[in-house]
């Protein structure tokens, strides 16, 4: 019997209609004859309530005890579903990631996953059983409740769907399906029928947030088939997959990313083995850096700018001012006013000029840039966080016209 993997976010159980909705897609695909092994995440605003509990006590609670306290949320939903569903007369099961045979490494707050048996899964499903799972979460070698981060349930749902060869892995969420660009912000943002891992990786990575890019990176890796569909069920959505048809697109999706922070050292030693101990020391902290530009030397200086998550500016600026005197550099400028804009397409490294039209794009609205980067299938640009919204629609709307993005 083939076995479809759901995963269902905290928006989608919020309230009680929207857990018996998720009841109802569910047990659908239930009657139709397969096996369903469903993922949830926490309800609505409930991790974000969690921490709020947890700061109002301690500023800085232990990493473990947060992963204790945040591991709840799935809980109650898995608890809420399994309770929805019995009022439909169909045999149910709810597990926490523990009974589920997450084992994780002991990185509280962002563990990794390192096996899933499944055991307990495959037993239930030979019941008949509908398997409801707590994402996000596993346990450790020390038999510790571990969390796998913002995002982890979509993580969770892979790696069920890996471990027990299901047929899809379907993420059901508030819209139907990937779209170009942020439909609430792009009018002629179109919904993809298809995308290809790495160019969803790219856009995960970049800012989009339909999917985790862990998720991505785990699908790809054994091959599993992601749908993103909507919670409302019925509607065909966006399939990820190792070969999409390129539908003669050049550009697959442009994005924003406004969790960014500039930092420049400025005149450091224009000498071999500055920009090692910089990123030696940014490495030995586990900081990833991602856009990085080094100024061409003047008077035997040179300065150093990247960028780095905001969330990480303060602990890297304390680092750095620490290391001032180390990296014999004058001073250290942090800007958290930018963001990054991104085109995605694997579409791109065969055709000549995509850079081109996404500056002039950018030139004719005025918009200016301050860092670039590319790869074979993305460029990205650094710019004011005020012009963020339309730096995306105008480059959006530079590579798929309004005419072009009509069904």
């Amino acid at each position: 019997m083939e076995l479809i993997v759901q995963k269902f976010g905290g928006s989608s159980l919020a309230d009680a209609a929207g857990v018996m909705n998720v009841a109802r897609v569910v047990t659908d695909t239930y009657k139709s004859g397969k096996d369903v092994v469903v993922v949830v995440s926490a309800q609505g605003d409930t991790t974000d309530d969690l921490i709020s509990k947890a700061k109002e006590l301690n500023p800085k609670p232990s990493r473990r005890e947060m992963d204790v306290l945040l591991s709840a949320g799935e809980q109650i939903s898995i608890a809420l579903l399994a309770m929805a569903i019995e009022t439909m007369d169909i045999p149910v099961c709810s597990l926490l990631g523990w009974q589920a045979g997450f084992q994780t490494n002991s990185t509280y707050g962002s563990a990794r996953i390192k096996t899933v048996s499944g055991e307990r899964i495959r037993m239930e499903i030979d019941k008949r059983n509908i398997v409801i799972v707590a994402g996000f979460q596993g346990l450790c070698k020390y038999d510790d409740i571990t969390t796998l981060g913002r995002g982890g349930s979509d993580t969770s749902a892979v790696a069920i769907a890996a471990s027990l060869g299901a047929e899809r892995c379907q993420i059901y969420t508030d819209v139907d399906g990937i779209y170009t660009a942020d439909p609430r912000k792009v009018k002629t943002a179109k919904r993809l029928n298809e995308i290809t891992y790495d160019e969803m990786l790219e856009l995960a990575t970049l800012g989009a947030q339909v999917l985790n890019n862990r998720s991505v990176e785990m699908a790809k890796k054994y091959n599993v088939e992601i749908e993103v569909l909507s919670n409302l069920g019925g509607i065909p959505g966006t399939i990820v997959k190792e070969v999409a048809n390129v539908e003669k697109m050049l550009v697959r999706g442009v994005t924003k990313d406004t969790n960014v922070a500039r930092i420049s050292i400025i005149g450091v030693p224009d000498e071999p083995g500055v920009a090692f101990r910089l990123f030696g020391k940014l490495a030995s902290k586990n900081v990833n850096v991602d856009i990085i530009l080094q100024s061409v030397g003047r008077g035997n200086t040179k300065d150093i700018a990247f960028t780095v998550c905001k969330d990480d500016a303060p602990a890297v600026l304390e680092l750095l001012d620490d290391s001032l005197e180390f990296l014999k550099g004058n001073e250290i400028v942090c800007d958290t006013a930018v963001a990054k804009v991104s085109v995605v397409g694997a579409g791109m490294e065969t055709h000549p000029g995509t850079a081109s039209k996404m500056f002039g794009a950018l030139f004719e609205n005025d918009i200016n840039i301050q860092m670039i980067s590319t790869s074979e299938i993305k460029i990205s640009v650094l710019i004011d966080v005020h012009d963020a919204d339309r730096a995306v629609e105008a480059v959006h709307n530079a590579f798929m016209p309004e005419d072009s993005c009509r069904d």
